[in-house]
């Protein structure tokens, strides 16, 4: 029996014949919101059900509940506000009760916003609740800045889905992974997170991981991340090469994942949990600093805000994972758990230092990425240095 979505119902927010029909045809003479990256992803996820149970932009009540009890008003968990925010000076454009177009930035019609309420949202509030800071290197806190001060709230019906030039063969909804683990025979199936190229840290949690199920998701994220994140089109290469030479097909599935980064750490793990849930994943894998920024989360306090909830309240098994490494007197990666060899055997590097090496042309160790993973960000780094 496949995992139930979360809230048990797969929401589908897109416009079927004659509603998009009629709603085409008045969209012209409604007030117009044109959305930012972030609101375009949220927009796509909640039409084709990434966001269940959510039918569209979070209300009031809903956007407090969020903040103050990481649940909806109905008690289901959740722990990031979905919200559509505009200007103060702008909101006397909008009347609840009345519908509202939705475009992109091109001014191309995306859908509709049934616009329920209209109300202020607390940003100092929101970021210390969902981001855990008011610190302005915060790129969430940087985002709220920017942002409206006036939220609207309602359901939302999609008449376009967004244009993506990028990754067509791997945009797999929830409806579609369901039926494509189904095909395979899967019953329970691990999802991996990710921003990042995948190194020998990554692949050896996940196979980890896969040795306990029937099948791997790695899901990727490729809606909007902030400026100095490898761009997803270099980090799907990675992915592509990876699969290709050290993966089993049979058990494996590459699909992205089109929303947009909130760099919320522990609530973002528990976000990123149940929407995997949505897509028919039964265990989702969460390593150090999940959805982590800079030093401002702790290393492990995505895995123990999963104590904050019943384990069956959120319907998704996590799979926890500390630090890993490559460990010289082991000769194998390893972990704090399984290694009894202090930090001098033990192959770690930063961020920073492998972008640096990258930079330079230089190959880190083997040991820590795959020389295949290696060269094709080598290549990354030398066409954005000839393009600037």
């Amino acid at each position: 029996m496949p995992i139930a979505p979360h809230g048990g119902i797969l929401i589908d927010r897109t416009a079927k014949d004659g509603e998009r029909e009629r709603l085409l045809e008045s969209a012209p003479s409604l007030p117009p919101i044109h959305l930012n990256p972030r609101e375009i992803s949220d927009l796509e996820m909640i039409a084709v059900g990434g966001l269940s149970p959510l039918e569209g932009f979070m209300n009031s009540e809903e956007y407090t509940s969020v903040l103050d009890l990481m649940r909806l008003p109905n008690g289901l968990p959740w722990t990031i506000p979905i919200t559509l925010s505009i200007a103060g000076e702008e909101s006397g454009r909008y009347r609840e009760g009345n519908d509202v177009a939705l475009y992109d930035p091109a001014d191309r019609l995306l859908g509709i916003l049934h616009l329920e309420q209209k109300y202020r949202c607390d940003k100092e509030k929101e970021a210390l609740a969902v981001l855990k800071t008011t610190d302005a290197s915060h790129p969430g806190v940087q985002y709220l800045s920017t942002s409206g001060d006036t939220c609207l709230g309602g359901k939302i019906t999609v008449l376009n889905r967004p244009r993506h030039e990028h990754f067509l063969n791997y945009r797999l909804d929830p409806k579609e992974t369901r039926l494509l683990f189904n095909s395979k025979g899967w019953r329970r199936i691990v999802a991996f997170q990710t921003r990042n190229p995948i190194h020998r840290a990554h692949e050896y949690i996940q196979k980890c991981a896969l040795e306990t199920v029937d099948g791997l998701l790695i899901h990727p994220l490729v809606g909007e991340t902030k400026g100095d994140d490898i761009p997803a089109t270099v980090r799907m290469r990675c992915y592509e090469m990876l699969l290709k030479k050290y993966y089993p097909e049979t058990r494996t599935v590459l699909s992205v994942f089109p929303a947009a980064m909130r760099y919320a750490g522990p609530r973002e793990a528990i976000f990123h949990a149940l929407v995997r849930k949505n897509y028919g994943c039964t265990h989702f894998i969460v390593g150090r600093d999940h959805a982590g920024v800079g030093t401002f989360y702790g290393t492990y306090d995505a895995h123990h805000i999963f104590d904050e909830f019943a384990p069956n309240e959120l319907g998704i098994s996590p799979l926890f994972f500390d630090h890993t490494f490559y460990c010289k007197s082991c000769d194998g990666m390893a972990s704090s758990k399984t290694c009894p060899h202090d930090a001098s055997q033990h192959i770690v590097l930063s961020g920073t230092a492998v972008r640096n090496m990258l930079v330079k042309g230089e190959t880190p160790p083997r040991e820590f990425t795959r020389p295949e993973i290696a060269e094709i960000l080598i290549g990354a780094y030398r066409e954005g240095s000839e393009t600037k």
